[in-house]
């Protein structure tokens, strides 16, 4: 069956392009010859990787001081880029100081902020000089519990500035997971917002302050923001801790500050791995290689220009929230919303992308399968005449979403579904504009990045399913996982299984178009009768059905073999029966296979996630299996795994 091409960029739209203007720099930089195709441009940048990430600082006139020497070694990660360059994160993110907008923070309930550069500049220099009175320093960690409010993306700034490390929880954590996130890094400082709102829900975070601060002894400072447009809650101090109110750090006459340039690889943040198979991994990055990977998938994949308004909906215990505050860096304003993507209205976000007049708009596969199922949009209601670009990730966003988007949002639009992760901050594949989007499919590789799909013995396959690797080096390598002695926890998660090769961990499939589909994570996929199946050619189908909120699938070891297990949580107003289990293995047989048809339907309340949204199958197939769950804690909802326990149904 020929692939479905839903859209192409004209050829005045591609003559606009970042993606062109780079061309035409490498012509006079490199005589690199003008075609406006993408796989000769991504040929290039593979087979020239020095070249390449230095044209990139160029390019994006990254502020530091560049070296072009390039350390290749034979050990993947032990390669270096733009060695002995130097460079502050944050200067080159406050590249701006006029008073133009910033950033603007729109809650769920309506209340809107507005921050522009002068003023983001200003109150950055002022948390600055509040940092150095109480003598942080370089390397010294700053922790953040807080919703996805202006002062957050202020306090990481501020952080990376001075050369201190980032890590940061939403508050959607619980105490027990920001515990046990936080006391691995030993942050001196932590910063918390009072309360947040989710779905109308005031939700009380300061009163769990207590509990972290008796278990994390290394914080001897705590800042506090208030929610804005709210009074502040009753905190209540422990001994040997001082207590700082945001208001009093905005009252301080910012010292004079000269940015210090750091080494290329200097620490910027501390991310962490979702920790639903044992203690999160603490994933340390490196400011240069974030920094540059962010620009080039800003610029030549996003097409992200100066004076662009960019939005991600994302929480700042995501690697998108990393991922949309450098757009900064391209002196683009970003949106930050916080709370319930539906609050009282399906079509929120839509709404919000239309009056802030969002050039690139960005949300999960789930959200775009969640809007397809309300029925309330329709490309009447909102204009949304800025919006050039519409990004997904989180999940694989199915053919059914990708058709949802240009029939019912926008037609003339670039979507570029994009996959990547926490490991790297960053994306393996993602869209450009000289290429068409095809229904179903993530347009290419990303420049600079040798993606591959490997058959379980190492083998280069193609139109065939495997586990997706990257055969080279690239900057955002993550630097070491904290407290890795010898990196023995890092070599096993991604260089494990193929030598010298990084392995991902997702299942995918590459096209003759380029394009890339991906069905999952590859320690999920089902193997009825030894055969490898992803989940997501599943879902998909499931996806389908008005009567099904939402699914998930697992494999369950059964008479020497593995059977196909589909639970459902159903929508209201519509019942589960044997009517509707035919209808969906009939549907499922059909459009994706007979292997993939489930051996057992089951209706339940609820599933399990991960604290960022994530359906957790693996927490489900140990459940039901018997076997413990290692790190409940990195649940949002660990209480639901009882509904799992012991089913009769899945007794015979």
């Amino acid at each position: 069956m020929k692939s479905k091409i839903l859209w192409k960029a004209k050829k005045s739209q591609k003559n606009k392009s970042n993606l062109f203007r780079y061309e035409k720099f490498l012509f006079s930089k490199y005589k690199f010859k003008i075609t406006q195709k993408y796989p000769k441009l991504l040929r290039w940048s593979i087979n020239n990787q020095k070249k390449f990430w230095n044209s990139i600082w160029d390019f994006t006139k990254v502020k530091g001081l560049k070296r072009e020497d390039y350390e290749k070694s034979n050990i993947f990660f032990k390669n270096k880029f733009l060695k002995n360059s130097k460079l502050n994160f944050a200067e080159n993110l406050l590249s701006k100081n006029d008073d133009s907008k910033a950033i603007t923070f729109i809650s769920e309930s309506g209340i809107k902020k507005v921050r522009t550069w002068r003023e983001l500049n200003k109150n950055v220099f002022k948390l600055i000089t509040f940092f150095k009175t109480i003598k942080i320093k370089e390397k010294d960690r700053i922790a953040a519990y807080l919703p996805n409010l202006i002062e957050t993306v202020e306090s990481f700034i501020a952080t990376s500035a001075i050369g201190s490390i980032w890590s940061s929880c939403s508050p959607d954590f619980g105490t027990n997971g920001v515990i046990e996130r936080f006391s691995q890094i030993k942050p001196k400082v932590l910063i918390i917002c009072d309360r947040y709102f989710y779905n109308g829900k005031e939700i009380n975070v300061i009163k769990r302050l207590p509990l972290i601060l008796n278990k994390i002894k290394s914080i001897k400072h705590v800042i506090v923001i208030n929610y804005p447009g709210k009074p502040f809650l009753k905190l209540n101090k422990i001994k040997n801790v001082k207590y700082i109110n945001w208001n009093y750090i905005m009252k301080i006459n910012p010292s004079k500050f000269e940015y210090k340039k750091f080494d290329f690889d200097h620490e910027l943040a501390i991310l962490y791995s979702s920790g639903t198979t044992g203690k999160p991994k603490c994933i340390c990055h490196r400011s240069g290689g974030v920094l540059l990977q962010h620009l080039k998938e800003h610029q030549l994949h996003s097409d992200i220009k100066e004076n662009d308004n960019v939005f991600y909906f994302t929480t700042c215990g995501w690697m998108m929230w990393n991922w949309l505050v450098t757009v900064l860096a391209s002196k683009a304003s970003i949106v930050l919303f916080e709370g319930f993507p539906m609050y009282k209205r399906s079509d929120l976000l839509i709404k919000l992308a239309n009056e802030e007049k969002i050039t690139l708009f960005g949300v999960s596969a789930k959200y775009i399968d969640s809007l397809n199922k309300s029925n309330i949009l329709n490309k009447k209601k909102y204009k949304l005449k800025k919006l050039r670009t519409i990004c997904s990730t989180g999940s694989p966003l199915s053919e059914d979403g990708f058709n949802f988007i240009y029939k019912k949002v926008k037609s003339n639009v670039h979507l570029a579904s994009i996959s990547g992760g926490t490991d790297i901050v960053s994306c393996f594949v993602l869209g450009n504009i000289y290429e068409p989007v095809i229904a179903g499919q993530i347009q290419n590789k990303g420049l600079g990045m040798n993606v591959d799909i490997f058959d379980d013995y190492g083998k280069s396959i193609k139109n065939k399913k495997g586990e997706l690797v990257c055969k080279n080096a690239f900057p955002t390598i993550p630097l070491k996982f904290w407290n890795d002695k010898n990196n023995i926890k890092f070599k096993q998660a991604y260089f494990n299984k193929f030598n010298n090769v990084w392995h991902h961990g997702d299942y995918a499939e590459v096209k003759n178009s380029g394009g890339f589909v991906i069905y999952g994570r590859s320690d999920t996929t089902l193997n009825p009768g030894g055969v490898r199946l992803g989940t997501s050619e599943i879902y998909s189908e499931v996806e389908k059905f008005k009567e099904i909120k939402e699914s998930i699938v697992i494999g369950q070891s059964w008479d020497n073999d593995i059977r196909i297990i589909l639970f459902i949580i159903m929508n209201q107003n519509y019942k589960f029966n044997d009517k509707l289990i035919k209808k969906i293995k009939s549907q499922i047989k059909i459009n994706a296979s007979p292997r993939h048809v489930p051996n057992k339907i089951l209706n339940v309340k609820d599933i399990p996630r991960t604290k960022n949204g994530k359906i957790v199958e693996l927490a489900v197939k140990n459940i039901i299996e018997g076997n413990t769950i290692k790190n409940k804690e990195a649940l949002a909802n660990p209480e639901i795994l009882n509904e799992f326990k012991n089913l009769e149904e899945l007794k015979y």
